[in-house]
């Protein structure tokens, strides 16, 4: 492999044993970039990136949600959404139900207070949007979501 840009970054001497390593290195420390830039922004408000998801998730659907709905639609796996949810119940963010069909079903919803939050952060996710890949073009970033949809096909 060719000396890349990644391997200056990294001030790695030797070159990478393949392609694929290249770029799994790469989707992981852009990654690491932008999530420490988003979860900076998500702490001005009080938030962590997987509170900010569950209110997102919530707010999108405009309805309650199981807990176990919710954890299947989360960006990041979260090992205990009950947790995550009790943390935004403490704060007043959302709030449960328990189903009266079935009792082992516990349906979460978003708060007022929680709506107010989101609407104040929008703007500024929106402008660290474009800070962090807004000079891409919208041909260039469609490519990459392509591309990443396609590399996550592994999974299945």
């Amino acid at each position: 492999m060719t000396s890349s840009r990644l391997q200056q970054e990294l001030k790695k001497k030797n070159p990478f044993d393949s392609a694929e390593q290249v770029a799994i290195l790469n989707l992981l420390k852009t990654g690491d970039q932008f999530q420490n830039r988003l979860g900076r922004l998500f702490r001005e408000y009080g938030l962590t990136s997987s509170q900010y998801n569950v209110l997102r998730i919530l707010r999108g659907e405009g309805a309650p949600l199981p807990a176990l709905e919710i954890a299947s639609r989360m960006i990041q796996v979260v090992p205990a959404i009950t947790g995550l949810i009790d943390r935004l119940e403490s704060q007043d963010l959302v709030q449960r139900e328990r189903c009266q069909q079935d009792r082992r079903v516990i349906y979460v919803s978003i708060t007022g207070k929680a709506l107010k939050l989101l609407a104040q952060l929008d703007q500024p996710l929106d402008e660290l949007h474009r800070e962090l890949i807004g000079h891409m073009s919208v041909k260039e970033l469609a490519q990459l979501s392509k591309l990443l949809e396609k590399a996550r096909l592994s999974e299945q």
